[in-house]
């Protein structure tokens, strides 16, 4: 496995929760690392990404509420998540790429995880 996503679940709306990606080898450092989530019948969207040297960017619909951070050492992306919405459910995918431009559209992207699941329901 090159990329493990874990600790999705169920959270009540504003409740916050932390998902982790670890990557085998060096994927971490040497790649940019971003989080995907999708919807049932909505369509992929990147929420996050970090390059190499912590530079993040973030989708508008969860500006301010997540952060996304990697430690190249442990070879670990994650996705801090606060004041969930019911809109934020979707199976959470981290992925990586060495080009931005990859990552960005989510077409011919190298690395994926498997996906984790987060229901955000009262």
């Amino acid at each position: 496995v090159q990329l493990q996503a874990v600790w999705g679940g169920l959270v009540q709306p504003g409740g916050s929760l932390r998902l982790s990606c670890a990557a085998s080898g060096k994927i971490a450092s040497r790649n940019f690392m971003g989080w995907y989530r999708q919807a049932p019948g909505r369509q992929r969207e990147l929420v996050a990404r970090i390059t190499s040297g912590g530079s993040e960017k973030y989708a508008e619909s969860v500006q301010d509420r997540f952060t996304i951070s990697r430690d190249n050492a442990k070879n670990t992306v994650y996705l801090q998540m606060t004041s969930l919405k019911p809109e934020d459910t979707a199976v959470y995918y981290c992925a990586a790429d060495r080009s931005i431009a990859r990552l960005r559209v989510g077409v011919g992207v190298a690395y994926w995880g498997q996906g984790t699941l987060v229901t955000v329901s009262s």
